[in-house]
């Protein structure tokens, strides 16, 4: 991706959550120099991986496949005394947009349709014994704690207010429908890795590659390191 599009993919996620009268957290709007003037206090940050997360998981398809995310507060699953032993983020979609399918071994999480008037779509499937997908049982699940059962790979919609538990092992993927706008999702989840906690059903990347044709607006969280350490 450009580093142009993150950025203009930035400003839109702040306006539409703004519309929706959510804030983030103050570093959600530090420019670069104001990162590396608090250097000194974000250890914590740098270490969970707290911060914006653009990408389009290297399909080269942001379009269809992409979302912009913001981790509110996370922790570390290596240090359990960094962080919070849970997880916050917020997901924003424009319509047609979705995650690949893809599931987690270690992470439950609920996932909330909280705002933007768009509709949640929802797709899930077993796993086979073989660890690969099960395109024919039956998916047992619970929203808000209310048991549902959905058919293999047939989507079906949390609308605003209502969320989705999604257990280890279930493969998943979810985004706004077409046609229903744009849509805020949140996360509540257990502690988020990023890095070795997602398994993909679809050729992918977790983190996209970045062409820098104008500067930073915002650094992404995996790259804060980066950005503090020059």
């Amino acid at each position: 991706m450009k580093r142009s599009e993150i950025n203009k993919e930035i400003k839109w996620a702040i306006e539409l959550l703004e519309e929706n009268n959510i804030k983030l957290p103050r570093f959600a709007y530090w420019s670069v120099d104001e990162w590396r003037k608090n250097k000194n206090k974000v250890n914590t940050i740098r270490k969970v991986m707290s911060g914006w997360d653009i990408t389009d998981y290297g399909t080269g398809r942001y379009h269809e496949i992409g979302c912009v995310l913001f981790t509110v507060r996370n922790g570390n699953l290596y240090e359990p005394s960094i962080g919070c032993p849970y997880c916050e983020k917020y997901l924003l979609f424009k319509e047609g947009q979705r995650l690949p399918v893809h599931y987690h071994v270690l992470k439950t999480e609920d996932i909330i349709n909280r705002a933007g008037g768009g509709d949640m779509e929802v797709t899930l499937y077993n796993m086979k014994p073989d660890g690969t997908v099960d395109k024919d049982s039956d998916v047992i699940y619970y929203s808000d704690g209310v048991k549902e059962v959905a058919k293999a790979g047939t989507p079906f919609i949390i609308t605003t207010g209502n969320s989705i538990t999604l257990t280890p092992k279930i493969f998943h993927t979810f985004g706004t429908k077409a046609g229903t706008g744009s849509l805020i999702c949140g996360e509540v989840s257990k502690v988020n890795d990023d890095n070795t906690d997602n398994y993909w059903a679809e050729p992918t990347a977790r983190f996209a590659d970045i062409e820098e044709d104008e500067p930073i607006l915002y650094p992404l969280c995996n790259e804060l390191d980066k950005v503090l350490d020059e």
